[in-house]
């Protein structure tokens, strides 16, 4: 049995993909769709407690969907044009959103003008004296302004990347349509296991942005990102923990982002910005003592309050196609 699931993975898998990894990343959205239709099939029977544990099944597998979107808009994993734009179809379901909508106010805001007036979702626009209100609440402080520059960015690729524009839209429309006659058919159902996860993704991916930032000086050539290394997180998470060579090489797969991290991050960066612990670093900073610092041990002191630059009119999809989901 183990020879035929080797040949069919070679036959049927390896040749579309750009790297073998990304077998775990079609494993991955596959479970998420059986953890999403499975409570429906067993919906009268579930007790309160098989109830709560697929919840947080699904929140998590929604989340870790998400991060596979923020993977698939930088490095796409099928070899066909075609198949990608499929795929992104298919990762809209997962964490509720269009997969292309992921787009502007990442690729073009945030790492192009990380930290700076024309990032959607600098750290310092969370100012809560107490620091983890700035964790928990870092998605809904940023939601409104990410949401504007997609509105703005999706008017600009009307006009000058229509392709871009209309894949957009299906992921948007699918997407917003099943959830609607979801809700309709079995309305709690779909909240528990749809919304929720749904609501989940968004803010775990958007609110990893303040753990990874706040505090670092994004005009340093290293210093510019918090990595956490532990093998069991980066594991599950696709190599998320190694947030500084991703902004050094963006488009390179997550598969190499350990190597590429130890050979041109690790021997230069600030030793406090390489940690193993993520929880070691939320515990520090959000429980004890709850200090918010900068990576040089320092309190943080937040420069007055700006409004957002409009960086949309900046962007030329000409010089920057190879950042577009689904061009």
């Amino acid at each position: 049995m183990s020879q035929v699931n080797t040949f069919l993975q070679k036959l049927y898998i390896a040749p579309m993909l750009r790297y073998k990894a990304d077998r775990r990343t079609l494993f991955v959205v596959t479970l998420y769709f059986v953890a999403a239709i499975t409570p429906w099939l067993l919906w009268p029977n579930l007790n309160n407690w098989q109830t709560a544990l697929l919840v947080i099944l699904n929140c998590y597998l929604s989340f870790t969907c998400a991060i596979i979107v923020h993977n698939t808009i930088h490095a796409p994993i099928f070899k066909k044009k075609g198949m990608n734009k499929f795929f992104q179809v298919v990762l809209s379901f997962t964490y509720g959103h269009s997969t292309s909508a992921y787009v502007p106010g990442h690729n073009f805001s945030h790492h192009k003008y990380t930290q700076t007036d024309k990032d959607a979702i600098r750290t310092t626009k969370a100012r809560f004296k107490l620091n983890i209100l700035n964790q928990l609440f870092f998605f809904f402080i940023m939601s409104g302004d990410i949401l504007k520059g997609e509105i703005r960015f999706a008017q600009k690729m009307r006009k000058e990347r229509p392709e871009w524009f209309r894949q957009y839209l299906l992921e948007l429309v699918l997407v917003i349509g099943t959830k609607i006659a979801l809700l309709i058919v079995n309305w709690k159902c779909a909240l528990l296991f749809i919304v929720i996860p749904h609501q989940y993704a968004a803010w775990g991916i958007v609110s990893t942005n303040y753990f990874q930032h706040d505090g670092t000086d994004h005009d340093h050539p290293y210093n510019h990102s918090r990595n956490f290394t532990g093998k069991g997180l980066n594991w599950i998470l696709f190599n998320n923990g190694f947030h500084g060579a991703h902004h050094m090489k963006p488009n390179l797969h997550w598969s190499l982002l350990p190597a590429y991290h130890e050979e041109h991050l690790r021997p230069y960066i600030h030793p406090s910005l390489d940690r193993e612990s993520l929880l070691a670093y939320l515990f520090e900073t959000h429980i004890y003592p709850a200090k918010r610092i900068d990576y040089l041990g320092q309190p943080l002191v937040l420069a007055p309050e700006v409004k957002d630059v409009d960086w949309v009119a900046e962007v030329n999809v000409g010089q920057h196609a190879g950042d577009m989901a689904g061009a």
